[in-house]
């Protein structure tokens, strides 16, 4: 048992003692059905926070040689299945924390070298019949003792991509680390002594200096998590088993936390809501990540169209980004599409793959955006702002042709002459005009499902807003008039999907007129 070779089960001991803890010992049964395969070489990347260490500990714990992991995985999930004992610690584990490698050596630079002397040192003590002593590089270690004794290794690799990241401009280190995972795992010599490697970190592996080192890996990224979807965060179904334990109000944590879109799955950030339930207080914990002041700059780059697209998002909107020109490359971005890709990888941002649509996926990353963009002081944002400000007063007043004249504004202002009578279009205008809304109330929710239909939009206040603002519920029609609008909203019920609230109501219908492009809008109060 040493510190990097066959380490022992501490770790992840002791994230089974902690107070909350969802089994995720699922993904086992898929390292194990890959073992030995041709897909066994795994790079899984997540954001901050999204249980990144805890899976590289539970692999750590389930296979090394150092561990007795029979009682700790009693009961868990992975121990009903066939394979269960099979490849219970029984394989020499390589276990590396390149963060914490870094930060101990001294320096980036030292950080190969300092690996390398460690887990060769370690491996000699395991191996004392092999001779290592002149061996400078762990792969050729491995290579020797696959050699000598036909052994095979897991190697598990926890923020693999922190000298890719935090070093992109120092191409001495990212030469140096990037032939370092080539001698690793690229090559017919590896693949006989790598029985699994999992590498775990926020970048996905295509890079164009490191596709070649990596290109054959299987990749499960934020992007495309494939079959490990529910590996990543916490499901919903698991989000509201705790908040049933725990007597905490799901709907809550569903507006404050939910939003990313991993395969069938919608996914939570695990630390938030285990944070939320542990201290009761609904509030953004994402600025404790550390990616906070990361994303600063990258905002300030200014992009064409950058702005337009987070002010769209902030609004509740969808942008369609082509991710894939994005090469990892943290200091050269290309355009707009590359700096949201990486906002993707980094969490501040959902995807959905079906439509290649980025969004802003909950409230908390929402009131991050906001200190971003505050710090920023975008004087586009801010006149938005003015404009939605007059937008929610007058609706607020139930002033229906000052309503009309505002949003015919910014349709005519906004949208091009293409896309001007594109349903669509109006869509993106609602969101954009009632922008200022983010302080007073949650996201928008878009095609709420009522009983009779979908309602276009709902906007439900903060609890802190409750008595001061009511709910909004939006109806849009084009080519008829709003009254169509709002005698939709009544026929079709659409008010009883949210019948638990027990604010004010407002049922609002908009429409324009295609030839004319003149808007029209009346506002009513619901009656309870």
């Amino acid at each position: 048992m040493g510190l990097f070779v066959n380490p022992d089960n501490t770790a992840f001991q002791t994230t089974l003692n902690s107070k909350i803890y969802i089994d995720k010992t699922g993904l086992l049964e898929y390292t194990n059905s890959v073992i030995n395969t041709d897909n066994a070489f795994i790079c899984n990347s997540r954001p901050r926070r999204f249980g990144k260490s805890i899976t590289a500990n539970m692999l750590s714990a389930y296979y090394s040689k150092g561990a007795v992991s029979g009682e700790i995985f009693s009961g868990l999930d992975i121990s009903s299945k066939p394979d269960f004992k099979k490849h219970l610690n029984k394989y020499d584990t390589i276990h590396l924390d390149i963060q914490w490698c870094m930060m101990d050596a001294g320096s980036p630079e030292a950080t190969i070298d300092y690996i390398n002397s460690h887990v060769i040192d370690e491996l000699q003590e395991s191996y004392p019949d092999v001779a290592l002593k002149n061996t400078r590089n762990i792969y050729g270690a491995l290579s020797q003792i696959y050699s000598a004794t036909g052994n095979k290794f897991i190697i598990i690799i926890d923020e693999w991509d922190v000298l890719i990241r935090d070093e992109a401009s120092n191409k001495k280190v990212q030469t140096e680390y990037i032939n370092f995972l080539r001698g690793m795992f690229k090559g017919n010599i590896p693949t006989s002594f790598v029985a699994l490697a999992f590498l775990t970190g926020i970048l996905p592996i295509k890079k164009i200096q490191t596709q070649s080192a990596l290109n054959n890996f299987d990749e499960f990224t934020m992007l495309d998590s494939g079959m490990l979807s529910q590996y990543i965060g916490f499901t919903e179904q698991e989000v509201h088993e705790l908040c049933k334990l725990y007597k905490t109000d799901f709907n809550k944590i569903k507006q404050w936390y939910d939003g990313y879109l991993l395969g069938n799955y919608e996914i939570y950030n695990p630390k938030a809501v285990v944070n939320v339930i542990t201290r009761g207080n609904f509030r953004s914990y994402w600025s404790q990540t550390g990616t906070y002041k990361s994303i600063i700059p990258l905002i300030n780059m200014d992009f064409d169209g950058l702005k337009s697209s987070i002010i769209e998002m902030l609004s509740g909107n969808f942008v369609t980004v082509d991710t894939s020109s994005f090469q990892n490359d943290t200091v050269s971005f290309s355009d707009k599409d590359d700096v949201l890709t990486y906002l993707i990888h980094l969490g501040y941002l959902g995807y959905n793959s079906d439509n290649q649509n980025a969004f802003i996926p909950n409230e908390e990353i929402r009131q991050e955006f906001i200190n971003i963009t505050k710090r920023k002081k975008w004087n586009e944002l801010a006149a938005f702002n003015q404009q939605s400000e007059l937008l929610l007063d007058a609706t607020l007043d139930m002033d229906n042709k000052a309503v009309a004249q505002i949003i015919e504004k910014i349709h005519t202002d906004y949208a091009s002459a293409i896309q001007y009578n594109n349903e669509n279009s109006l869509s993106s205008v609602i969101t954009i005009g009632y922008l200022c809304t983010l302080k007073y109330y949650f996201k928008p929710v878009r095609e709420l499902p009522t009983g009779r239909g979908f309602a276009d939009f709902v906007y439900i206040p903060k609890p802190e807003y409750i008595n001061d603002y009511p709910a909004l519920l939006i109806e849009l029609k084009w080519n008829k008039n709003a009254q169509t609008a709002l005698n939709q909203i009544k026929d079709k019920k659409y008010p009883a999907a949210i019948e638990q609230y027990t604010g004010k109501i407002l049922l609002v219908g908009i429409t324009y007129d295609k030839k004319t492009k003149e808007h029209s809008c009346i506002v009513e109060k619901l009656n309870k």
